[in-house]
């Protein structure tokens, strides 16, 4: 009979007061629209290695801008620093599930005042030593400690997520900015091209002008067309210039201190990325996971905020010895102990507990729909980039059709002019209608590879084909 109290005790300390936690319902989608169907239940996995999704790309300076973000971005430290902190708290909340134990040693000197009846009396001096160890438990019979324990952890386990998602997204601005300048050095060749053509169109057309077979509007035109398209060269610079420094502060230096050479070409082959499943999507993406694991830590809050209705049960133990005599103050008659529960509960409180309860379970409702809203934006950005880059290939090839017709279309008028048959602003003409074909595909060349890089960071990050 004597092991009934301790069964019923650990029986009660197994309770645990508030809502077990279940993963909110998110919008069933079966498949893709651009993929096969296939549907499972999603469980975060964040943590997966991604890999260096980048290096899809094959190019080396690239992959060595994009390695320095995990060396010196600052973002990304104090995204990493934020998720130190929670760790931190996590571990502030499971000492709450531990005993403490302190010790103290005293030195007291005191003076009490001596008897005034029947005269004056001087008082006593005394002089009292003591040294203690004390020991205090909560008996977490609600589960107060553990829902604490348990938001903690969630919380960290977001913070993680937290991270992984600020790395993403530094990774993706960077290789998107890398290849927007890239483009612009396209843009740039493409204009030196056509202003070395246009010298020549206008040395052509000075010197029919002197032969007397070509008007001088001719040549004001060829020069006229000659300078806007030097202007057009110096304009790319500045928007190269400010893509330039966005990338040294992504890679956390300033930027004076990184150069980026030309590139000789602009011949990155688009990759294609497999989506998978939506399920897949779900597990992969970190913003997802932390928004999902946001949810469990508001949902053990209410557990928190629910056993605060219960008394709260301490255990106490003290052991020390007190002696006015510090020779004899470590010996059997100055020992001293104690050890009992207290148990304290609020009997009125204004209406405080209830309203806690009702802010966490309405702070709960918050996470849920923000997780919601989160899995609805990342099936959105999946779906749009997989149609851009649907889109885009069409787009290119057309564009690419469109080149080789302004191309020949230039050659035609050039013969024609030199043969007098037509004046030279249909040479201008044709020339400029080349100029914007070619700048058209290197911008669509463009589009299709941020397009890729951001499905692959709509996606989570890396993907393997298998």
């Amino acid at each position: 009979m004597k092991a009934w109290p301790a069964v019923l005790l650990a029986v009660v300390a197994g309770c645990t007061v508030g809502p077990d936690y279940r993963r909110p319902d998110t919008p069933a989608v079966e498949a893709f629209r651009e993929t096969p169907p296939g549907w499972k239940e999603a469980q975060p996995r964040d943590d997966l290695e991604r890999g260096k999704w980048w290096e899809v790309f094959g190019d080396e300076q690239l992959n060595g801008l994009i390695e320095k973000i995990d060396v010196s971005n600052q973002t990304l430290a104090a995204s990493e620093a934020q998720f130190r902190q929670a760790l931190a708290a996590l571990g502030i909340s499971r000492a709450a599930l531990y005993p403490t134990l302190d010790a103290n040693g005293t030195v007291v000197r005191s003076h009490s005042p001596g008897s005034t009846l029947g005269g004056t009396t001087a008082g006593r001096t005394l002089t009292s030593y003591g040294a203690r160890l004390t020991a205090q438990w909560e008996v977490d019979l609600w589960g107060r400690v553990r829902r604490s324990v348990e938001a903690a952890e969630a919380a960290a386990r977001a913070s993680a997520g937290d991270v992984a998602a600020a790395r993403l997204s530094l990774q993706a601005q960077l290789a998107t900015s890398y290849f927007q300048l890239r483009a612009l050095d396209a843009q740039a060749r493409l204009l030196d091209d056509a202003v070395a053509a246009l010298r020549k169109s206008l040395e052509l057309t000075d010197n029919r002008y002197k032969a007397g077979v070509a008007a001088r509007a001719d040549v004001v035109q060829a020069d006229a067309q000659l300078k806007s398209t030097l202007v057009q060269t110096i304009d790319l610079g500045v928007q190269r210039a400010q893509l330039e420094h966005a990338i040294a502060v992504l890679t956390g230096v300033p930027p004076s201190a990184l150069a980026i050479a030309g590139s000789a070409s602009f011949e990155t082959v688009v990759p294609a990325v497999p989506p998978g499943m939506p399920s897949a999507l779900l597990e992969r993406r970190p913003d997802v996971a932390a928004a999902e694991r946001r949810v469990h830590a508001s949902n053990a809050q209410i557990g928190v905020a629910k056993a605060a209705y219960f008394p709260q049960i301490t255990l106490t133990a003290l052991f020390g010895f007190t002696s006015p005599d510090v020779s004899v103050l470590f010996t059997g008659p100055s020992r001293q102990w104690s050890i009992g529960p207290s148990i304290a509960q609020s009997i009125f409180d204004a209406g405080l507990r209830r309203s806690q309860t009702e802010q966490a379970i309405a702070a709960y409702d918050a996470t849920v729909a923000n997780y919601r809203q989160v899995t609805l934006t990342a099936f959105q950005e999946v779906e749009d980039n997989l149609a851009a880059l649907r889109i885009l290939e069409e787009e290119a090839r057309s564009e690419q059709e469109a080149v080789e017709a302004a191309r020949l279309a230039l050659s035609l008028v050039l013969n024609q002019y030199k043969a007098g048959t037509v004046s030279f602003l249909n040479v201008v003409t044709a020339q400029t209608a080349l100029l914007n074909e070619e700048r058209n595909a290197v911008g669509i060349q463009s589009r299709r590879l941020a397009a890729v890089v951001a499905l692959i960071r709509a996606l989570g990050g890396g993907w393997h084909e298998s």
